[in-house]
This record gives C-alpha cells, structure tokens and sequence, in this order.
C-alpha cells in the first residue's frame, strides 16, 4: 500500500494519543516509514511525503516526522539499526527548567532528569534525546521507554491546537540507554539541518491543503474577492514550493555541506508562507468551514501551533547575522 493509500483508509481515531500510536505502528509495519534519507538523492520525495501525512493530519505528522528524523539520524551517525517494529520520538529540546544529564557507568549509561516536549512519549517504544555528559558536553541517546527508569508524565502540555501529539515532560531515574554517536555529533553533522527543512516541509503541506479548500470554493462560484485571496496564496504557495525544491536539489548536490544557511531561508520563507494561507484562507471562506469542515478547522488550530517549532524574530535575526557576513551580491539573479 502507498502513502496516500494507507492515509485515505485511515481518516478516523487520529483525535487522541492512542490513536495516534496506532496509526504510528501501522505505518511502520506497512513500511511507510522508510522514506529516502536526506541527501540519498530523492530529498524531495521525502520532503513530499511528510507534506503528504502533514496534509492529512499534523498531529498524526508531528510524531511521524520525528520517528522518520530519528531514523534518519542513527543512520546519519553510524549507529545500530533501530529493532524491528519499533516507533520512536526525536527530542532535542532544551529549556533550563527540563535537562537530561547522562553518565556512563561500566558498558551502560544511565539516564537522570527531565526532558520537555516529547511528542507521543507515551505511545511510542523508543526515544532518541538530547542528555549532557559530566563535561557539559551534548550526547545524543537512544532509549527503550518501557522500563522502570522511565516515567512519562501529564505535566507541560495544555495545547488546544496539536494537543493529541501529546508533548509532555518526560523523567529519566537511571533509564539505561545507548549512546548514539559521539558527544556533539547530533549538531556537528550536516543532516542536522536537512532535517529542519524537512519540518518546513511539514508545515507547507498542512498550508497546501488548507489552500485546496479555497481553490475548490472558488472552482464552485466565482467571487472577485476570494479570488483575489486566492491569488494571494497561489503566490506564497508558488515561491514557497519553489524554495523547498531547490533546497532539496541542493541538499543532493552537496550532502556534505554545511546546509544551515538554506535551512534558515527555507524555513523562514515557508513560515511567512504559511501564514499568509491561514490569513487569506480565513477571510476568503468565512466562518463556514470553521464550524463545519472538521479536517479543515483542525488544521487551522494545529498548524499555528506547529509552527511555533520556528523561534520567529529570533530565527530571522540569526539568518540576518548568516547574511551579513556575505559576499556582496547575495541576491543578484
């Protein structure tokens, strides 16, 4: 079965976590999850496919996004194939109030402390995370979540918008685990980035359905002003697909460079891409599908919150520090 195949079969129990974990596992036991690696050559395939689920349902794309970055990860580092079946959670996030510190005692290493926003922890068999060594240094882990050392809890999540991926707090209490790569070697590498545009590729394909909704009203009636939204979002659409197809041209071309400068323009310009489909999509169609159309309505309150994975002005200004140290000439055609 093809990816839209499954996702057109399976429409219902996405509304909660379990759900959620059950669509999970039947995806990678039909083995939808095996999509090309960043860089492999087929990049934007890959970016399709994730626009593809994230259409479909985002909640459903928050946690198979991260379960295809976690598998493209220990590829990326070498390290042991994942065992047969299993689903998994990639969480780097790093607030001050939530840190993993990890030791190595003997052959194993041992997991203390929390960890924040873990989508789908607990529907999920294995975790990859972010922990700090003794020397402050970043380790990338992987662990089994069914065993004693971990608990999964109820606190750091209180969304409406995406609120069936689950994004809670998670407590290690010596949780063994395997180190995956070297300390650092989660951000050193050059997939790093390739992964932040596949997030962006995300957030396009929930903006690209929304904007079906409106290419169809105005297929059925001609209103000068949904029209003229419809334009609107044709263009943000146009330049945003744009943006993703040379990014993945040249994520192929060059796998090895150094990508955070085009990961950093390409989330940007489908950010305000996607924006600019929730603004005219909203007022071209009106209340209507807000109250009626429920895929619609759920991917208006999901991908706010989605994007929000951007840092906004934050984001921009670190482009704009990128830029400034630019040859002259940056945008000449």
């Amino acid at each position: 079965m093809d990816l839209h195949g499954f996702l057109q079969r399976n429409r219902q129990g996405l509304a909660d976590t379990e759900g959620l974990g059950q669509t999970l596992s039947a995806m990678v036991a039909a083995g939808l999850d095996q999509l090309p690696l960043p860089g492999g050559g087929q990049t934007l395939l890959r970016f399709s496919l994730l626009a593809q689920v994230a259409g479909h349902n985002l909640s459903l794309c928050k946690l198979f996004e991260g379960h295809a970055d976690a598998l493209a990860i220990m590829a990326d580092l070498n390290s042991a194939a994942p065992p047969a079946g299993s689903t998994w959670g990639m969480w780097a996030a790093k607030p001050p109030t939530a840190r993993v510190q990890v030791r190595r005692e003997g052959s194993q290493y041992l997991l203390h402390g929390r960890k924040a926003w873990c989508s789908g922890a607990g529907v999920v068999s294995h975790g990859l995370l972010t922990a700090w060594d003794a020397q402050e240094r970043q380790q990338l882990v992987a662990v089994p979540m069914d065993q004693p050392g971990v608990t999964v809890t109820a606190e750091g999540w209180n969304a409406v918008g995406m609120g069936a991926c689950a994004s809670v707090d998670v407590t290690f209490e010596n949780a063994v685990a395997l180190a995956v790569g070297a300390p650092g070697d989660y951000l050193q590498r050059p997939g790093f980035w390739h992964g932040g545009v596949g997030i962006a590729a995300c957030w396009y394909g929930a903006a690209q359905r929304l904007a079906e909704a409106l290419r169809e009203h105005c297929d059925q009636r001609e209103e000068p002003h949904a029209l003229a939204h419809l334009g609107a979002v044709d263009m943000a659409l146009y330049a945003a697909a744009t943006v993703l197809r040379t990014a993945a041209r040249q994520i192929d071309d060059q796998p090895q460079a150094n990508a955070q400068l085009l990961a950093r323009r390409a989330r940007a310009v489908i950010e305000a891409a996607a924006n600019q489909v929730i603004h005219h999509t909203g007022r071209a169609l009106g209340a209507g599908p807000y109250c009626k159309d429920e895929h619609f309505a759920r991917l208006m309150a999901d991908l706010p919150v989605y994007l929000r994975q951007s840092h906004a002005e934050r984001d921009l200004a670190a482009l704009g520090k990128k830029v400034a140290i630019q040859s002259g000439g940056t945008w000449q055609l």
